[in-house]
C-alpha cells in the first residue's frame, strides 16, 4: 500500500468519526433539552440525509414549526416513501391545521399500511375538521381494525348522539366501555344519550358516576339537576343546582331554576332571594319570571310584593294576559273596597273579552255584585 493511499484513507477515517461524533453529540445535546446547540451539531454533519429529520425535531421542541416543516420537507425528497418519516410530518401538518396537505400524507400513510388503526383515525380527525363526511368512514375503518380503539368509538357514538340514533350510540359506548370501563368521555355519552331520550333515571345514574369520577361541570350539574328535578327529587335538583352556580355564579337561568326549586319545597325566602336575584341580572323580556316572583310572594301572603311583580310582568308583556288576570286577582285579595274590586275585573274582561279566565271572571263579578248588593241593605 503505497504512503499516499494510506494517509487518504487514516484522514477518511478520521472525517467519519468526526461526522459520527456530530450525531453522538447532537443527539446528547437534544436528550437533554439543548434543542439549538442539538441543531447546529447535527447541522455540521455533512449528510443530511441522516440529521434532517433530527434538525426537525429539534426545531419542534423549540416551537419553530415552519422550520420543522422546512427540514421534514427536504428530508421527504430525499426519502419520499419514509413511513415513520411522513408519520412525524403528518402529525405536525395536524398540529399547524395545514388539514389540507395532512389529509394527503395521512392517505398516503393508509396506503402504505392499511391495517394501522390509527393512521384512518388521524385522517378521520382531519377530515372532520375539514367538515368532509368521509371522517365517519375513516373513524368506522379504524374500529373495524381495532374494536378497542377508544378515541375512535368515541368519535363513531358521537357521530350517532348528532343524528339521534340513540340504538347505535349504546352500542359503540358499550363496546368501548368493555374494553375501558371508566373512559369518562365515553361514560358522558352514555349519559347525553339517555337525556335525550328522556329517561332521565337512568341518565342520572350515568352523570352520577362521572361526578363519582372526580367530574364537575356546568353541563353535568345542570343536566343532572333537570333529571332530579323530572323524577321529583328536588332536593337533589337543589344540591345540582347550588353546584353549577358555584361553577357560574351569575347564570341568570340557574338562578331562577333555583328559585322555583326552593318554591317546590315550600322553601319560600329562598325562592323569592333566587329569583329576584336572577331578574336583576337579566337583560331579557321577564313576564314570566316576574309572575314567578309574584306567585311565591302571594304563597307567603305578601299580597302588595305580589301585586307589585305582576304589575311588572305586565310591562315586561303588556300582552301577557295571564299577568294582567293575576293583578287583578291579587288585588281582590288585597283590597278591602268591593267597587273597586268589581271594577278591576270588568275592565279586565272589556281589555280580554276572550281570556281563558273569562268563567272565573264573570263569576266572580257576579260574586261580588251579590256581596256590594247585600252590604248595601
Amino acid at each position: 500500500m503505497s504512503r499516499c493511499l494510506l494517509v487518504i484513507i487514516v484522514i477518511l477515517g478520521i472525517k467519519a468519526e468526526a461526522q459520527s461524533s456530530a450525531l453522538v453529540k447532537g443527539d446528547s445535546l437534544f436528550a437533554r433539552g439543548y434543542y439549538t446547540k442539538a441543531i447546529e451539531a447535527y447541522i455540521s454533519h455533512e449528510n443530511s440525509k441522516k440529521t434532517n429529520a433530527k434538525v426537525a425535531k429539534a426545531y419542534i421542541a423549540l416551537a419553530n414549526y415552519d422550520k420543522a416543516l422546512e427540514y421534514f420537507e427536504q428530508q421527504l425528497k430525499l426519502l419520499p416513501n419514509e413511513e415513520l418519516l411522513m408519520l412525524d410530518y403528518a402529525k405536525l401538518l395536524s398540529k399547524l391545521k395545514q388539514y389540507e396537505r395532512a389529509s394527503e400524507v395521512w392517505h398516503q400513510l393508509i396506503d402504505i399500511d392499511y391495517k394501522n388503526p390509527n393512521y384512518h383515525y388521524q385522517a378521520g380527525l382531519v377530515l372532520e375538521f375539514l367538515k368532509d363526511s368521509a371522517a365517519e368512514n375513516r373513524f368506522y375503518s379504524a374500529y373495524q381494525l381495532d374494536s378497542t380503539h377508544q378515541k375512535a368509538i368515541f368519535k363513531m357514538a358521537k357521530i350517532y348522539l348528532k343524528k339521534r340514533n340513540y340504538y347505535q350510540v349504546d352500542y359503540y359506548v358499550d363496546k368501548g366501555l368493555e374494553s375501558y370501563a371508566y373512559n369518562k368521555a365515553l361514560i358522558s355519552l352514555k349519559a347525553q344519550n339517555y337525556f335525550l331520550k328522556k329517561d332521565y333515571p337512568n341518565a342520572a345514574k350515568w352523570f352520577e358516576k362521572l361526578i363519582a369520577r372526580n367530574e364537575s361541570s356546568l353541563y353535568i350539574h345542570e343536566k343532572l339537576s333537570f333529571c332530579y328535578t323530572r323524577m321529583s327529587e328536588f332536593q337533589n335538583a337543589i344540591e345540582q343546582c347550588q353546584l353549577a352556580l358555584k361553577i357560574e355564579p351569575t347564570d341568570v337561568t340557574n338562578l331562577y331554576r333555583l328559585g322555583v326549586l326552593y318554591e317546590r319545597v315550600d322553601d319560600y325566602q329562598n325562592a323569592e332571594k333566587f329569583i329576584l336575584a336572577s331578574l336583576a341580572l337579566s337583560d331579557r323580556a321577564l313576564d314570566n319570571e316576574y309572575m314567578k316572583l309574584g306567585y311565591v310572594y302571594n304563597l307567603q301572603g305578601k299580597h302588595k310584593d305580589a301585586i307589585e311583580a305582576y304589575t311588572i310582568a305586565t310591562l315586561e308583556n303588556p300582552e301577557n294576559e295571564d299577568a294582567h288576570f293575576y293583578v287583578v286577582l291579587t288585588k281582590d285579595r288585597y283590597y278591602k273596597d268591593i267597587e273597586i274590586r268589581l271594577k278591576l275585573y270588568e275592565n279586565y274582561k272589556k281589555k280580554f273579552p276572550k281570556s281563558k279566565f273569562i268563567v272565573m271572571v264573570d263569576k266572580r263579578i257576579s260574586e261580588l255584585k251579590e256581596e256590594n248588593f247585600l252590604k248595601r241593605e
